[in-house]
């Protein structure tokens, strides 16, 4: 369903940031990414009244414009029509993926998975990637479900090889490269970047330690 940016970047793998309450303003952390090559922002930001969640989905759509980044709307599919950026993701109890599909058409639509059954209905839902997780314990999500591990994902993400994997939960730059070699095509992460004292500093250090486990950067 995606246009050939979106698939191309879909295919290519890496970092996948998602930006929330960040130490730094949203603009000024989506604008670093985009600088550094990072192929998938999200924004997610739930407790925002809805014109100041439109005014800042705004802004960073015109951050990552013409770009190689994708911009993403966490739950919202009216906010990312109307902003017109590449897609939404839809966690479980989130928009109904069906509606999200209509809403955006053509552009990305992200869904969420914990179990094997999740998983097959996001494949018949026509996801175009799927989030698997949370792989570690995560201080993110209060109502997050009982991490499924490595091994979990690793499960999880061969029942669908045709789909890129996202991996979430409790990921940092000394996790990210135990999820990338369980198969994930994408790790997703929050808290370390977006909580650390230097977000843009933390950036670094996890795309090098990214980078490093697909095989793409320097060791040592």
């Amino acid at each position: 369903m995606t246009d050939d940016r979106g698939r191309r970047i879909l295919g290519a793998g890496g970092l996948y940031l998602v930006v929330t309450r960040p130490r730094i303003p949203h603009e000024e952390l989506v604008a670093a990414a985009v600088a550094r090559g990072v192929p998938i922002v999200q924004l997610r930001e739930k407790d925002l009244p809805d014109d100041e969640l439109l005014d800042l989905a705004r802004a960073l759509r015109r951050v990552t414009a013409g770009t190689s980044t994708l911009l993403i709307i966490n739950d919202r599919p009216d906010v990312a029509a109307a902003v017109r950026a590449d897609g939404v993701h839809v966690g479980r109890t989130d928009a109904d993926p069906a509606a999200a599909r209509r809403i955006v058409g053509a552009g990305i639509v992200g869904l969420s998975a914990n179990t094997r059954e999740e998983l097959a209905t996001a494949v018949r839902a026509g996801a175009d990637y799927v989030g698997v997780g949370p792989v570690f314990p995560t201080a993110t999500k209060p109502d997050a479900r009982e991490p499924i591990g490595l091994e979990g994902l690793r499960e999880l993400g061969a029942l669908c090889p045709t789909l890129p994997v996202v991996a979430i939960g409790g990921l940092d730059r000394t996790t990210a490269p135990g999820a990338i070699e369980a198969g994930a095509a994408f790790v997703a992460v929050v808290s370390a970047v977006c909580r650390a004292d230097d977000p843009i500093a933390a950036l670094d250090d996890l795309l090098a330690a990214i980078a490093v486990a697909r095989g793409t950067g320097a060791r040592g």
